[in-house]
């Protein structure tokens, strides 16, 4: 496994300027994006091994960041 972290930025590049104003005028998009940057720093310590978990609990954190990703993508289509 990768131990890059995945951040906003990495993940949607062509959209950081609407990412951040969306952050700004969108409290649901805000909290979303919180969320998925809580989840991906948990993964990404599991994956350097700051904070050993186990791999069902590694798993399912990668399943909730690809859900919470995905919510982000439609909501970033759907802004103007």
């Amino acid at each position: 496994m990768s131990n890059t972290p995945h951040g906003l930025a990495e993940e949607f590049p062509a959209d950081a300027d609407k990412i951040q104003a969306l952050k700004g005028s969108d409290a649901h998009f805000a909290k979303i994006a919180e969320e998925y940057q809580r989840v991906n720093d948990q993964i990404h310590r599991a994956e350097t091994q700051v904070e050993p978990m186990s791999d069902d609990h590694e798993t399912e954190l990668r399943k909730k960041r690809l859900a919470l990703k995905d919510e982000i993508a439609a909501m970033l289509r759907a802004a103007v």
